[in-house]
């Protein structure tokens, strides 16, 4: 039977991996300049005011992905709690089941693919390093 210093520190590591997973993937989206949307392009009119261009074919928008906060909260428990548990092979099943599913939106999203890599990785890395210090950190607990 686990005490409840160990049961505390899993749910602390789950906790921390959903949250800074969640702090780091944003932060590494911004500093890779991966924007959400495709914006239109501005000019200045005859008054030196900026107006959007007008095209005769509206600028198609580069689509989020719907539901990448929950699919990122449930990965990164999945991949910590993974670790935690001693199967570390379990993440790639987590990887199946997330490229898997949103084949069909990257083929369509266009863009969206450069945002859907980067932001795995940002998440994925954050998950593996929570579980491994969990896991370097419940053998010293009484």
């Amino acid at each position: 039977m686990i005490g409840w210093q160990h049961a505390a520190v899993v749910v602390g590591a789950l906790a921390a991996s959903v949250l800074l997973g969640l702090a780091v993937s944003v932060l590494v989206l911004r500093w890779a300049r991966v924007p959400e949307l495709i914006l239109p392009e501005y000019e200045r009119d005859a008054s030196g005011r900026m107006v959007p261009i007008l095209t005769s074919a509206p600028q198609p928008s580069r689509p989020l992905l719907r539901g990448g906060l929950w699919v990122g909260i449930l990965e990164r428990v999945a991949i910590t709690g993974a670790i935690i548990a001693g199967h570390p092979e379990l993440i790639a099943v987590v990887v199946a089941v997330k490229g898997l599913g949103r084949y069909p939106e990257l083929q369509q999203a266009g863009g969206a693919s450069e945002r859907f890599i980067i932001g795995t990785l940002a998440s994925f890395t954050v998950a593996v390093a929570v579980g491994l210090g969990t896991v370097a950190v419940l053998p010293l607990l009484p």
